[in-house]
Formats: structure tokens, C-alpha cells, sequence
């Protein structure tokens, strides 16, 4: 874990942090102009309870970092334009009460404001800042630890499926054959069964017509019977009148 010390001398470990700003409202509440984006070097001293003299120097000796996180010169034209821009959104409401600068204006993003942060020594407001920032990584490593814990118990457990897998692959290749000779067997099955419909749909047709059939039969021997009663009773007739 990185010391205040090391975070002070060495712009690569500051460079890690600069995502950080949130830092800022955790220590002490940051006034910002009326955009909410920018502060003058008034606000950053004022933030950290020092002079603007400090903040001045601490941007002189440290000016390439500090304009890569967001510091800005304002003059001339881009001034005027800016400073219409914040009394559009003055909420006072009266062009007098809003602070211009003549010639020039510094402004600062939270970014900025971080990055001075890591650089003033002599502001128990900006150790605050260090100490909350080193607090914060501390805990986001011990929570990187955690998961990397268990992580690594995942890909073990996971190890353990994958040797199971492996043992279980040739039984189901097995179940897998016999499934496919059982899908062969049912497809057979389903043709016998749609072969056997068909014929019995065919004896169906064949008992229709055996048994219309056995109906005009029957019922031309039924006339016949009654041609033979009708015959045999003449018969009887002429014996008894020859008597």
C-alpha cells in the first residue's frame, strides 16, 4: 500500500487516483462556481484554508500535471464569453454581485482540485484528502482480495465439474445410443402400428360387404321359405279335396 509520502513525490501513483473525486465531498463540502464544473483559485484556497499565494505556487512548480487534470487560463474574448455564461446562471440575479476578474481567470475542475490535493504539504485539509484516498484503495485491495479468494474457489470447484464431466461423457455417449436405437425401434413401431390401421381399415370395408351381403342372402332365403310354405300348403289343399 502507498504512503502519503510516496503519494506526494511520485505522479504515477497520483495519476491512479485521479478517478477519485468523490474523495472531495467526503472531507469537505467543495463551493463551486454556478456552472458546477468550475472554482477559482479563491474557492480552491478557501477549500483547503490556505492562501491563494500557496495554491498559486503549488500550480507554478507542478503546471504540466495540473493543466492535464484540468486547469485553465481564461483571458480576453474566451473570458467575456465565460463570464456571461455565469451570470446567465447567477442566481443572485444582479450583474454586480458576481466576482469577474479583470484580465485573467484560473479555473479549476474537482479533477484539479484532487490533483492539488495530492501535492499541498501544509494543509490538514489536503491530508484528509491523502488519508481518505490511501483508506479507499486499502479497502478496494481488500476487497480485490476477497474476490480474487474467491474466484480462485470457483475455478477449483470448477475443476472438480470438469474431471466429473470427463467421467460422465463416455455414459452419456452410451445413453445417447441407446436413445437413438430406441428412436429406431419407435419409428418401426409406428409403421407396424400404421400398416396394421391400414388393414384393419380394409377388414373393416370386408365385413361391411360380408355383411350386406349376408343380408340380401338372408333375405332371398327368406322369400324362398315363404315360396316353399305358399307352395306346400297347395299341395295339402289339392290332396285333401282329391279325398
Amino acid at each position: 500500500m502507498p504512503t502519503e509520502v510516496a503519494l506526494l513525490e511520485s505522479r504515477a501513483l497520483r495519476v491512479e487516483q485521479m478517478g477519485r473525486v468523490d474523495i472531495l465531498d467526503k472531507v469537505k463540502s467543495l463551493v463551486m462556481l454556478p456552472d458546477g464544473i468550475h472554482v477559482r483559485t479563491e474557492d480552491v484556497a478557501r477549500y483547503f484554508e490556505v492562501s491563494t499565494e500557496v495554491v498559486r505556487k503549488v500550480t507554478q512548480r507542478h503546471r504540466e500535471e495540473v493543466t492535464e487534470n484540468g486547469l485553465k487560463l481564461l483571458r480576453g474574448s474566451e473570458l467575456q464569453v465565460f463570464h456571461r455564461d455565469m451570470l446567465s446562471l447567477w442566481k443572485g440575479g444582479v450583474e454586480e454581485s458576481y466576482p469577474q476578474a479583470a484580465t485573467q481567470l484560473t479555473l479549476y475542475t474537482r479533477r484539479t482540485v484532487l490533483n492539488v490535493a495530492m501535492l499541498l504539504r501544509d494543509s490538514d485539509i489536503a491530508r484528509c484528502v491523502r488519508t481518505y484516498l490511501l483508506d479507499a484503495e486499502e479497502s478496494l485491495r481488500a476487497q480485490y482480495d476477497t474476490l480474487d479468494a474467491r474466484v480462485t474457489r470457483i475455478e477449483s470447484c470448477l475443476a472438480d465439474v470438469g474431471s466429473a464431466l470427463q467421467e460422465l461423457g463416455p455414459v452419456l455417449c452410451r445413453m445417447s445410443e441407446r436413445l437413438d436405437s430406441l428412436d429406431r425401434k419407435v419409428e418401426v413401431t409406428q409403421q407396424l402400428v400404421g400398416a396394421m390401421s391400414v388393414r384393419l381399415s380394409d377388414l373393416s370395408q370386408d365385413v361391411v360387404r360380408m355383411d350386406a351381403r349376408f343380408d340380401a342372402r338372408m333375405e332371398a332365403f327368406a322369400h324362398q321359405l315363404k315360396d316353399l310354405r305358399r307352395r306346400g300348403g297347395r299341395r295339402w289343399a289339392l290332396r285333401a279335396d282329391g279325398r
